[in-house]
This record gives structure tokens, sequence and C-alpha cells, in this order.
């Protein structure tokens, strides 16, 4: 009787753990999201002098500010570098969460950037959405948790000899 319930609190355990799932990676595409559109506001400038000056190559607009001979524009050259930079890696991070669920779930699992799961970690609240992939995701994990433990535990019971008859038990020992 104790298994069953067990078997069920953790099957509730991985469903809730699985809803979690989809909105975490809402989050963080919105969180993304958000960081690429303020990067491209703080570049604004910068493309306007460089679609005036460079035919819209912001790099050649950083390698200018890099030969410049005025202090200043030099000093100022990495800064602009580093904000094309991180404009571009936003981007891609943003392309990458455009793509299909999995590639998102992969991305997440492997590439993702650690201050930004860190930032949406930090700032997510848990919810129980029940939109479709939710719920799929849930059950998956329900699941999953669920006979990932109880195969545990029967291994651990036949390593252990947890019932065996003592005839078995007995025969071993001889």
């Amino acid at each position: 009787m104790f298994r069953s319930y067990l078997r069920l609190v953790l099957f509730a355990l991985g469903l809730l753990v699985g809803v979690q799932v989809p909105g975490f990676i809402d989050d963080y595409g919105k969180r993304v999201e958000a960081h690429r559109l303020e990067s491209e506001q703080g570049l604004k400038g910068f493309r306007a002098t460089a679609t005036r000056f460079f035919n819209s190559d912001l790099q050649a607009l950083v390698t200018h500010y890099q030969a410049s001979k005025d202090p200043v524009m030099r000093s100022d050259a990495q800064s602009v570098a580093d904000l094309v930079d991180r404009a571009s890696f936003l981007e891609l991070e943003w392309q990458a969460m455009q793509r299909p669920w999995y590639a998102q779930v992969w991305h997440l699992a492997t590439a993702a950037d650690g201050e930004l799961l860190e930032e949406t970690y930090s700032a997510y609240r848990y919810q129980v959405l029940l939109a479709p992939q939710a719920i799929a995701w849930g059950l998956v994990c329900a699941l999953l948790l669920a006979w990932l433990a109880e195969s545990l535990l029967l291994m651990v019971g036949v390593l252990l000899g947890v019932g065996r008859s003592q005839k078995v038990q007995h025969r071993h020992w001889r």
C-alpha cells in the first residue's frame, strides 16, 4: 500500500515539475527578446552612423573608431564593439528560441547563456499552465520520474534480497 502511495506522490511531483517546463522556456524567450530589443535601442545611433558613412557595416565603424587618432574615439571603440557583439549574440539567442519546442529545450539544456538562465530562474514564478504542451510535459515528466524511481527501488531491492523467499535465501547461503 505504501508503495502505491509513493508512486502517486512521485507521479504528482513529476507532473508539477513537468508543467513548469513550457512556462520557463517561454519566460527565457521573453527575457532574450527584451534584452535584444534593449540592445538594438542602444545601437540605434551607431547604426545610423554606420548606415550614413560605412554602408551599414557596424564592424567598419568600430574599425574606424579604433584607427582614429582621437584618444576619445579609440577609447569608445571597445564600448561600441562590445555593444555590437552583445547585439549579435542576443540575435542568435533569439533565433534559437524561435525554433520548434524540442530545439528550444535542447538549446536551453546545452547552449543557453548562463547569465540569462540565472536571470530567468531568479525571476521565474511557478505556474500551472493548462496549455496542451504543459499538460504533455507534465505527464511525460510524471511517468518518467515514477518509472525511474520505481526501477531504482526495485534494483536496490533485488541487490539487497528484499522480496526473496526464505527458501531461495537459504539455498544461496549454503
